[in-house]
């Protein structure tokens, strides 16, 4: 195990501790890569870098087996369109020169609007949004180097996510948050459709047991996700009720989006993303789930877990 290293870039966020501890059941040789790196891990390297950084990013690469990359940026769309192709590359190169595996972890906003009510992995990229159009950018890259032969690689793609440690998720900005204050949960354009939610731990988990599979790479995957998701409705009513308190909500057009922004940052960027709430939003894992008979958390219990935990766990 201690000759396995496997390093994750952009650690620290929700995905990134929580994939910390589940590598341990497959190495003991982690490195956390970021800006300000914290230890997850008792036995967790380390090493600070920014990604923007061809040669740190190369170092940071430099001896993995396998290299995560589960940076999340800003959600804007300039800092996107600046950094994230950059960031890319970056590591493209790294892990092709030293010959590591790369895991992209991935949204699903390069996909079409018309593949939203039932999304697989065989779904065209045809994004709507400005933002979908910079993650297909960031999928070509990678698929192509896989096409030529030049880097092994492979997609993992989660949806809208939820759970422990995830204090900047949607659900948790335009839903937990408010009803915590006493104030109306806001549910984007109609609260009558279904919605998936990833739950983050079984997003992690799923994302280390693709990283250690030797046979999953070179492919496109959509991490666990429950079946039968709840409509917007359902899930304020879920929540509040796990919260003890009145489901309170208003239905968010994309005119009141605009002013809801200056209170709430994630709403500026929302308007574009609205025709991922004006239907249903269902996200396929099946093919996940069959490959590794793998029961995704079940809507309810995730919700359980979600508030039960601490605000902002960082040690296991």
């Amino acid at each position: 195990m201690k000759n396995n290293l496997q390093a994750i870039l952009g650690a620290g966020g929700a995905i990134g501790n929580h994939l910390a501890r589940e590598l341990l059941e497959y190495t003991d040789n982690i490195r956390l890569v970021s800006r300000k790196p914290v230890q997850v891990n008792p036995n967790d390297e380390l090493f600070p870098a920014n990604l923007l950084n061809i040669e740190k990013v190369k170092e940071a690469v430099k001896d993995s087996t396998v290299v995560y990359l589960t940076a999340g940026l800003p959600y804007n769309y300039k800092v996107w369109r600046k950094n994230w192709p950059e960031i890319v590359k970056n590591v493209i190169n790294a892990c092709e020169e030293t010959g590591a595996k790369l895991v992209f972890f991935d949204n699903v906003y390069m996909y079409s609007k018309e593949s939203i009510p039932y999304m697989t992995e065989d779904a065209p990229m045809a994004p709507e949004s400005k933002k979908g159009l910079v993650r297909a950018e960031l999928a070509r890259l990678i698929l192509g180097r896989v096409e030529k032969g030049k880097l092994t690689a492979l997609i993992a793609r989660c949806a809208d996510y939820y759970g422990p440690n995830s204090q900047n998720s949607m659900i948790t900005q335009t839903v937990i948050k408010p009803l915590k204050e006493g104030k109306k949960a806001n549910w984007l354009a109609s609260a009558d459709y279904k919605h998936s939610f990833t739950f983050v731990p079984d997003a992690a988990k799923g994302t280390a047991l693709l990283g250690n599979t030797d046979d999953a790479y070179n492919q496109v995957w959509h991490l666990p996700t429950a079946e039968n998701p709840l409509t917007g409705r359902e899930w304020i009513t879920a929540i509040a009720a796990e919260m003890q308190v009145e489901p309170k909500f208003r239905e968010v057009p994309k005119f009141m989006a605009y002013l809801l922004g200056l209170v709430i940052p994630v709403m500026k960027e929302m308007p574009e993303m609205m025709y991922q709430y004006d239907r249903d939003y269902i996200f396929k894992s099946t093919k996940f789930e069959t490959r590794f008979d793998f029961t995704p958390t079940p809507y309810l219990e995730g919700i359980r877990k979600k508030l039960a935990a601490p605000e902002n766990p960082v040690k296991a």
